[in-house]
């Protein structure tokens, strides 16, 4: 039998609604954001997806280059997937991007290159949840959705004084169906579902106190007058990450530096990488390494470590630097070894590298 999630207080939520459009315009040009003053469908799609994991401060620059080479959702369908990655590095979470694409095939090839404005039609695009479609079909075409998304489960959660573990499904469907019979049509749905983002990055903050004395919804909200501002929202603990252990090879050969290609399925798929080995391996262990795949080595160097943290997995990264003779190029040939011979700038040019092997790429910039 489905649990069901009882959400208490609900009367609150007209009043709510009612409070959170006028403090979002007075509050809007402090707060500027390229997407909000063009929300055109494609604009609002590509920064909704964007922003998913990101704060907004770190979108702004990879949105304004975006847009630059891939004005219109035409481009995007039609783009070389290097470029495409290469336009993405940096934000992470490249699935994303992946799914930018193959949804903006889609629609060109089904949609006449028009973003749908039809909620279930939107769900089923690539990379598109109901957080997503409730935000472009408020956003860009003025639809009555609520957009529900992390924002809006903590900010609810303390002016209901809801209890509910927001970390649950069925909490953030009883809030999306709390809100829902309330919500206008028009500009102001999307107003307010850009109110629920802005108060909770600015003011109904996840960690430490909220800035209870500068927020619109003080005077309704009860966790507040209770309190409980600490104590809610409830959430249920995230499972700990997994540990994994790299050991990153930098391949010099004059001011060539080897790259690999990462397999097209699993994490960071399809990016390119400096080699890596699994384990922390020592010197003597990369050198065997090398020797076994036929390579000299002329001079190799450790390097600091680093940590690199997805959302499930910590990479645990140790480092060379190593310097092979130029007579060895033959022998990677024969070897076949899946690597490609780039400089620096062609690497920061053209290869989308993760940010897990930033960590080392001033390590091999030509001096």
């Amino acid at each position: 039998m489905r649990h069901t999630i009882d959400i208490p207080h609900t009367e609150l939520i007209p009043d709510l609604l009612a409070i959170l459009p006028d403090w979002y315009r007075r509050q809007a040009d402090e707060r500027e954001l390229p997407w909000r003053s063009c929300p055109a469908p494609y604009h609002t799609w590509l920064s909704e997806i964007m922003l998913q994991q990101t704060r907004a401060s770190a979108v702004i620059p990879y949105y304004e280059r975006f847009l630059a080479s891939l004005p219109d959702i035409e481009s995007l369908a039609a783009c070389d997937d290097d470029q495409l990655m290469k336009l993405w590095q940096g934000l992470g979470y490249y699935s994303r991007a992946r799914n930018l694409k193959k949804a903006a095939i889609i629609i060109c090839q089904e949609y006449s290159g028009q973003l749908p404005q039809d909620f279930t039609t939107l769900l089923s695009l690539p990379g598109i949840g109901r957080y997503t479609a409730s935000a472009i079909g408020s956003i860009a075409f003025g639809q009555p959705w609520p957009a529900v998304d992390g924002n809006v489960l903590r900010v609810l959660s303390r002016v209901l004084a809801s209890a509910a573990d927001i970390a649950a499904p069925a909490t953030k469907k009883a809030l999306e169906n709390a809100l829902a019979p309330h919500y206008p049509s028009g500009t102001i749905a999307g107003e307010l579902n850009q109110a629920f983002m802005d108060l909770g990055a600015t003011i109904c903050l996840p960690h430490g106190l909220p800035h209870c004395s500068c927020c619109p919804l003080a005077r309704i909200c009860l966790a507040h007058a209770e309190g409980l501002e600490l104590e809610l929202p409830r959430k249920s603990s995230t499972r700990q990450r997994r540990q994994e252990k790299h050991t990153v090879l930098l391949l010099r050969q004059g001011n060539a530096i080897a790259l690999h290609q990462r397999e097209t399925k699993g994490l960071l798929a399809g990016l390119w990488e400096f080699p890596n080995l699994p384990g922390k391996l020592t010197k003597k262990e990369v050198v065997d390494w090398l020797k076994e795949n036929g390579l000299t080595v002329e001079s190799i160097q450790a390097l600091p470590p680093a940590k690199h943290i997805f959302s499930h997995i910590e990479w645990q990264l140790s480092g060379w630097l190593i310097k092979l003779p130029a007579a060895d190029t033959l022998t990677i040939q024969e070897n076949h070894l899946p690597f490609v011979w780039a400089s620096s700038q062609q690497i920061a040019e053209r290869f989308s590298l993760p940010s897990a092997f930033q960590y080392y790429f001033p390590y091999i910039q030509t001096k």
